[in-house]
């Protein structure tokens, strides 16, 4: 194939350039002509042109961290939601404008051709949001950092809405290749799974256990740039690609069992066909595993293989390599870290487990039980045997540990013990995370706070020092920058550029908040936003939307604690006061909501139904026209996000206070220009600190009030029922078939939950509280300047929630490594 010419590095491009590199992709990359380029040729080709360009950058940076020995930290997430790229990259290497010129001189608009680029499927919601904010910042503050996780050829699911209902489609984003990843095949890992382990001993009389009559998986990196922006430093995230043994598949082939080979060919590649394999039956259970172990065995193979490569003393690894987990997904980093140590490099379990500790660090993200994973034993026996002998004698040494600290405390043991006995043996995760790690970071104060006093007290006590908070940031390149341009031009026309890499600047904001031509400005580009939304809310579902109303926006995963019913609830409210007492809203409001529910979880997948029929009855009855609007965004995903998040006026972040770790939407909206309607959880408190509780909406229990109710068994909806007749008149609706659309009675299991369930997520006891607070807004909303005043704070007032701070943060607390300054601590 012909090689195209590259430009010397450093070196001015101009459209010309650009149009004949993107006429050699199409022709020679592609293989297709101007005249037969469809639009993702097109985009295709775009990209090619722009990827020549990340590469040369991504070689300088390598060389830079090869010759200066730096540690390297690498990042492990199951989940890397990745968004689209072209954009995001052409403003970092500062060439948007150059190609913008290029694409109309072929005739086309750029954002027509970035629109065309599928979103990277390789993430469900905040945890893959969160690790792609990272990459990016460690990349513009120029920390050596890698990010691993799986290439999955499908993503979660692709979210279409019949009759109201939730349907899961196949979303095959890789349908055709990613022009932004490199494939590694030279790099490609060889995985044992399966098999037994034969006892054994060396010549020394050591025990010498041997993993003998394994299966083979072979991972194939995909290699991914991230670029850091003014284009300093290249990344890249680490994506494996799981292919079947050959030599494996022949030895099957020569006995002549060919189905069976085809079998065992499918089986290997099933483990990154799609994300999260439901866990429902045994062996969407146990491929979930292999998920896991295969995420953990590549990276680690591919990290201590360039840790071999520039060095030979293996006690210098937590010198150089900083391993962070993102939540417990990749927790079989210790077992196999100490495998690898141990029965690879023949190491004392002492210096392997003081190395494993010191090179290992944990990310707590959820205080939900359900998220907190349990493998069982007799899964691990079978998948990995090397392994679970490796964890039971973690447990036993940690548990000597824990007998000496606390003696003849049997209830101490069974809690900290890294093994469940009952009901069935199971291994904690979790556990084995925080025993294996030389940190523990919570992502918010108030979540940082609870696991300590809540969720492994018994661990703080033993290691106090371990555990630490990280308060979760977002990138303002993404969510500023590329998803809000005309706000970022008003902010740099009037403070300069640099809070887009500080955004502490941002408080340079606060002297023009009473400033009229300002606040005008600020309007304007928010109605522009709002405008962009009420035509993508027209095109994806066929309802109309006032740009003039109060945009309330509330998305997120769908789960019942993040509290989606409380929002449709004040809905049915509202309806009711207008339909019954004739009450007119003071301001019009428009609620939108998205978010995807788990194919398994039947509530989140009823409260999808519940929005659409009140949608349904709402915007199709008279008496609510031009006063309350409801739609629901199908499909939500990080473009959807970018389009939807600076038209918001209202940020709904209304979880039961205790349950959620940080949040991340809560900073995007907020930065955006919303004002936020929430309770006292997460990130929301410390919003509050920042920008002031006149500048925002809060409402509802505390994590206290909800954790003694809960413990008192003093919270009884009944009560509520009983002396609100707004609530009993909800609930007398939601019992009948005004929202059903023809069907019966289908909301039944959500009034069960809420009143005879005892409703775990506080519904009625916040319902009041909610109410007032909506109310607030509403009225408030009417004094535009006002309104508007208290949003441009809200901006000015966001530089601590840059993942640039948390980043700077993680460097010197947790992998000591020097990171560039920038948003401050």
């Amino acid at each position: 194939m012909p090689v195209t010419q590259n430009r010397i590095p450093g070196t001015a491009l101009d459209s010309k350039t650009i149009l004949e590199r993107i006429r050699f992709h199409l022709r020679y990359s592609i293989g297709v002509r101007k005249e037969d380029a469809t639009p993702y040729a097109l985009f295709k080709a775009f990209a090619l042109a722009v990827r020549q360009e990340l590469l040369d950058l991504h070689h300088t940076t390598q060389e830079r961290y090869r010759e200066s020995q730096t540690k390297r930290v690498y990042y492990l997430s199951l989940e890397f939601l990745i968004g689209r790229s072209l954009e995001n990259n052409l403003i970092a290497l500062d060439l948007y404008d150059i190609f913008a010129e290029a694409a109309r001189e072929w005739g086309i608009e750029l954002s027509e051709i970035a629109n065309t680029e599928p979103d990277a499927a390789l993430g469900n919601g905040g945890l893959g949001r969160l690790a792609a904010c990272f990459l990016d910042s460690m990349a513009t503050l120029g920390v050596p950092g890698f990010g691993y996780g799986i290439n999955y050829e499908y993503g979660l699911f692709r979210q279409q809405i019949r009759r109201g209902y939730q349907v899961e489609m196949p979303d095959h984003w890789r349908m055709e290749d990613s022009p932004w990843q490199v494939e590694m095949s030279r790099d490609a890992l060889y995985i044992p799974v399966y098999g037994r382990v034969e006892d054994g001993v060396d010549r020394d009389g050591n025990y010498n256990p041997m993993w003998m009559e394994w299966r083979i998986l072979v991972g194939v990196p995909y290699d991914m740039p991230v670029i850091g922006y003014g284009a300093k430093t290249v990344n890249y995230l680490r994506l494996y690609t799981a292919r079947a043994s050959d030599e494996f598949d022949i030895q099957i082939f020569n006995q002549g069992d060919y189905i069976r080979a085809v079998e065992q060919k499918i089986e290997s590649e099933k483990v990154s066909k799609v994300l999260y394999p439901s866990d429902a039956i045994a062996t969407g259970r146990e491929l979930r595993l292999l998920q896991e172990y295969f995420l953990v065995a590549c990276s680690l193979r591919d990290i201590m293989d360039r840790f071999r490569r520039d060095f030979d003393d293996i006690r210098l690894l937590s010198e150089k390599v900083a391993i962070q987990l993102n939540d417990t997904h990749p927790s079989l980093v210790i077992a196999e870290l100490m495998r690898m140590l141990v029965d690879e490099r023949g190491l004392e379990w002492d210096l392997a487990w003081q190395l494993t500790k010191a090179t290992c660090g944990y990310t707590n993200h959820t205080l939900l039980p359900e998220a907190l994973e349990k493998w069982p034993v007799a899964l691990l026996e079978k998948v990995l045997p090397r392994h679970i002998q490796i964890i039971y004698e973690i447990n036993s040494r940690f548990l000597k540990e824990v007998e000496r600290r606390w003696p003849h405390n049997g209830g101490m043991v069974q809690r900290m013990s890294l093994i469940e006995e009952w009901p069935e043996k199971q291994v904690r995760m979790a556990h084995l995370a925080i025993v294996g790690s030389h940190s523990v970071n919570g992502v918010a104060a108030l979540h940082s706070d609870l696991i300590k006093s809540k969720l492994v007290p018994d661990f703080y006590q033993l290691y106090p020092a371990r555990f630490n908070n990280k308060t979760n940031g977002v990138t303002q390149r993404r969510w500023m920058k590329v998803a809000n341009p005309g706000l970022t031009k008003l902010i740099s026309d009037h403070i300069g550029e640099g809070w887009i890499t500080d955004l502490q600047q941002l408080r340079g904001l606060e002297r023009f908040a009473g400033d009229s031509g300002f606040l005008d400005e600020f309007a304007r580009v928010k109605q522009v936003n709002k405008l962009r939304v009420a035509q993508r809310v027209k095109r994806d579902t066929g309802i109309v939307v006032d740009p003039a109303s109060m945009f309330g926006v509330l998305a997120k995963r769908i789960h019942e604690y993040k509290r989606q019913l409380l929002n449709v609830l004040y809905v049915i409210h509202q309806y009711f006061r207008i339909l019954d007492e004739g009450h007119v809203p003071k301001s019009s409001r428009t609620f939108l909501l998205a978010g995807k529910a788990a194919p398994g979880y039947y509530m989140a997948k009823l409260i999808i139904r519940l929005v659409h029929g009140v949608a349904e009855v709402v915007n199709n009855d008279p008496k609510c026209k031009d006063l309350i609007r409801v739609a629901f965004l199908p499909d939500y995903k990080v473009s959807i996000a970018e389009a939807l998040i600076p038209g918001a006026n209202l940020s709904e972040q209304i979880s039961t206070a205790g349950k959620e770790a940080s949040g991340t939407g809560n900073m995007k909206f907020a930065m955006n220009g919303a004002l936020t309607m929430g309770t006292l959880d997460g990130a929301n408190i410390e919003i509050l600190e920042e920008v002031g509780a006149e500048n925002l909406y809060i409402f509802g229990l505390t994590a206290e009030q909800v954790s003694s109710m809960r413990m008192k068994g003093s919270y009884n909806p009944w009560k509520y029922l009983e002396t609100n007749p707004e609530i009993r008149r909800i609930v007398d609706a939601l019992s009948g078939n005004l929202f059903c659309q023809g069907e019966q009675e289908i909301y039944r299991p959500i009034v069960d939950t809420l009143t005879h369930g005892g409703d775990p997520y506080f519904h009625f006891a916040d319902f009041s509280a909610y109410v007032a607070a909506q109310e607030a807004a509403e009225a408030d909303y009417q004094d535009a300047r006002a309104w508007n005043r208290r949003a441009v704070l809200n901006v000015a007032r966001m530089g601590k929630f840059s993942s640039d701070r948390t980043i700077q943060q993680y460097a010197r607390d947790i992998w000591k490594i020097p990171a560039a300054s920038g948003s401050g601590d």
